[in-house]
């Protein structure tokens, strides 16, 4: 059977992905940089990162961060794969990131266009936000006396566990281009889900919309980032806080 390598198969979708291949019978190897069996940075590369895609069948490639770095990371992930001939490469993208202007967004598509013009197979996903992101961002905002939102913005939350099961599918099956997008199973208000997320935690704070501005922030108004037509996704936000997996009392 068929080996993939799982890059940030440590983080919250990696190891989702990698349990979901293994427990289908896969050998995973899991690439991060506190992996004990791979421990590569992939912004430096190197005979390390050689060995851990050598043999391999698919890459499904989860590894970001907001920090910066992640072009680079791409870039010596390709090179890695192109030498040891590995014939697919899966890549987790954003809904959004060819409309909307935020910096982040448009790292994500300059790394989807470096593996589109890699000379790879290559398959790319987009999904809407994770769960997980939207109460990290609502268990920092929740730190002051009033939890501030950007006004007029929706969101389409999404499972991690689904988009994991959809890599995980993706990753056995033939290189497949862009395929159709992953979106939550509803839209709402950024101020509803705050709420949300207040009441699971416990917590009694004012939600007050921002205006904000700039050109980012007006496409992500006009819904940029949503795949409305893509509901597929059956998790709901509220489920996910009271399968206690996101609100914290103690927080």
């Amino acid at each position: 059977m068929t080996t993939i390598l799982v890059t940030g198969g440590t983080g919250t979708l990696g190891r989702l992905v990698t349990e979901r291949l293994r427990a289908d019978g896969h050998g995973v190897r899991v690439l991060s940089r506190h992996s004990p069996e791979y421990g590569v940075d992939l912004r430096e590369g190197g005979s390390a990162l050689d060995a851990a895609v050598a043999g391999v069948g698919t890459i499904v490639h989860c590894a970001t961060t907001q920090r910066g770095g992640d072009e680079r990371s791409a870039r010596n992930l390709l090179d890695a794969a192109r030498r040891a001939g590995v014939p697919h490469l899966v890549y987790i993208s954003i809904v959004g990131v060819d409309r909307v202007p935020f910096p982040y967004y448009r790292t994500k598509l300059d790394v989807e266009r470096m593996i589109e013009e890699s000379g790879l197979g290559w398959t790319i996903l987009r999904t809407t936000q994770l769960h997980d992101l939207l109460v990290m961002l609502f268990r920092g905002l929740a730190k002051l006396p009033v939890v501030f939102v950007p006004a007029g913005v929706r969101d389409q939350p999404i499972e991690v566990a689904e988009v994991a099961g959809r890599l995980a599918e993706l990753a056995v099956g033939a290189p497949a281009g862009r395929v159709e997008d992953m979106g939550g199973p509803e839209v709402r208000t950024f101020a509803d889900l705050a709420r949300s997320y207040l009441r699971a935690a416990g917590r009694k704070r004012p939600v007050v919309g921002v205006r904000l501005f700039g050109k980012a922030y007006r496409e992500f108004r006009a819904g940029g980032h949503l795949a409305p037509e893509q509901a597929v996704g059956k998790g709901t936000f509220e489920g996910y806080l009271r399968a206690g997996r996101g609100a914290n009392k103690s927080s």
